[in-house]
């Protein structure tokens, strides 16, 4: 049996479930005006990486972004299928709502 070294790293056989886009969306969801710097503070990751995502999810379809004087305002298209194909029976919007019933 091999036993942990105690020097490892504190995430070693730590993950996570959801991806930095997954939180993303989450967050976004919860609160349409949130700025970038307050996404990348929450999720943990550059506010360059959270720049990117949002590209990603708004490129794809799953965000739209408007603009409201100097502010971004996001909305999330609730009804786009998820794109894997293990999950691509299920919307964006129905992932949302199991994981945060209001």
């Amino acid at each position: 049996m091999i036993e942990p070294s105690s020097q490892s790293e504190p995430r070693a056989g730590r993950f996570d479930f959801f991806t930095n886009h997954a939180h993303v969306l989450f967050l976004i969801a919860q609160s349409s005006d949130l700025r970038m710097r307050e996404l990348a503070a929450e999720i943990g990751i550059t506010e360059r990486a959270v720049q990117r995502i949002v590209e990603d999810l708004t490129v794809s379809g799953y965000l739209v972004v408007t603009k409201e004087g100097r502010r971004n305002r996001y909305k999330l298209e609730e009804g786009m299928r998820l794109p894997h194909r293990v999950e691509s029976h299920r919307s964006v919007g129905e992932l949302v709502r199991f994981l945060h019933p209001e």
